[in-house]
């Protein structure tokens, strides 16, 4: 799979393995209606530690018979064999690319990290760059990870992860433009080549989405959440959060060159495919 097209953006989306039969029926409705865009890949999450994994792997072979499809694939309780073997059941099966994550221990299992046999997400990349022809995706921080002590270190793992094997890049959630525009940057500056895709996320509903945005680190405008609070209802706050999404990504592929987009779907099409049609991609 190449995801990198020198011509003009990619254009993708991420979707989460359901929990239930009526998380599935969504699931695929709107898996089905965002696959009209003709988006260049998708995603697709994994629980950590045993969380859905399962179901987890039966969406992404099931999507991977319709579009280039990418497995996430975390560090959290690993072993070598059981990983070899999953990377080749993907390979098998026509899934195009994995995104190599370390990834948290669940809540009910804190030390699931310490007790696996991989610990990093650069071990997944050595691992199925030296057994595999999948393409490698890692993730990419611009606000810095949260276990980093500042954004040099973060940079080095990243041209470690890309020397390793890694062909691209997708973002943690974030709101700040010019964060962008700094690590991608300096991660030039330090020889990162790989394609840095800005993951994106609809402001369709602004109190998951702020929380979202606290789990994760991630800075929100101070303008954006004082419109996202004065606004009347909820329907008030969609409309402000959806213009600030869609003149994001606007912004990004503009201003910051972004090589495309991924787009949080959050398995509901409607938001996701505003957004795609907003900053013109679909």
């Amino acid at each position: 799979m190449s995801i990198h097209h020198p011509d003009r953006p990619t254009l993708s989306y991420e979707f989460f393995p359901p929990k239930d039969d009526s998380g599935d029926a969504l699931l695929w409705s709107s898996f089905d209606a965002l696959l009209k865009t003709s988006p260049d890949f998708v995603s697709v999450t994994y629980g950590a530690g045993g969380t859905n994994q399962a179901r987890s792997i039966s969406v992404v072979e099931r999507m991977a018979q319709n579009v280039a499809t990418v497995g996430h694939l975390t560090a959290v309780g690993a072993t070598r064999a059981k990983t070899l073997d999953l990377l080749r059941d993907f390979e098998a099966t026509g899934v195009a690319g994995i995104l190599a994550l370390r990834g948290d221990s669940p809540k009910d299992n804190p030390d699931a990290l310490a007790q696996g046999e991989i610990k990093t997400a650069l071990e997944l990349v050595e691992l199925s760059e030296a057994n595999t022809g999948l393409d490698i995706g890692v993730a990419a921080f611009p606000e810095i990870h949260p276990e980093s002590p500042d954004l040099a270190h973060d940079i080095r793992v990243l041209k470690f992860k890309q020397d390793a094997g890694a062909t691209f890049a997708i973002t943690q959630l974030f709101f700040d433009l010019d964060a962008y525009a700094r690590f991608v940057s300096a991660a030039h500056e330090a020889g990162v080549t790989i394609p840095i895709i800005p993951g994106l996320m609809p402001i369709s509903n602004a109190k998951q989405v702020l929380r979202m945005a606290e789990l994760s680190g991630a800075s929100i405008p101070p303008r954006l959440l004082n419109d996202l609070q004065s606004a009347q209802d909820d329907q008030s706050a969609r409309r402000v959060g959806m213009a600030f999404s869609v003149e994001f990504g606007r912004r990004l592929l503009a201003e910051a060159a972004a090589p495309g987009l991924h787009i949080f779907s959050l398995n509901s099409h409607v938001a996701a495919l505003e957004l795609a049609t907003g900053v013109g991609l679909a």
